[in-house]
């Protein structure tokens, strides 16, 4: 499962650089801007989401392990 969450946080973290190439700086709020930015915020939730999910693992794995 480690191994997996980590595949997808990776893949979130490209889709956010990638996303960050297609922002035009000088209109940000039209056009393909605007779907990067939304790809930006969408790929940022799911990587907390995925840390999050990490984080409850390991918690119980501690609590399991007593």
């Amino acid at each position: 499962m480690k191994i997996f969450t980590s595949i997808l946080v990776l893949l979130a973290l490209a889709l956010i650089v990638f996303n960050i190439t297609l922002l035009d700086f000088t209109n940000p709020f039209q056009g393909d801007s605007m779907v990067a930015f939304i790809g930006i915020a969408a790929s940022f939730c799911a990587v907390l989401i995925l840390l999050i999910f990490r984080i409850s693992k390991r918690i119980e794995e501690k609590t399991n392990g007593r």
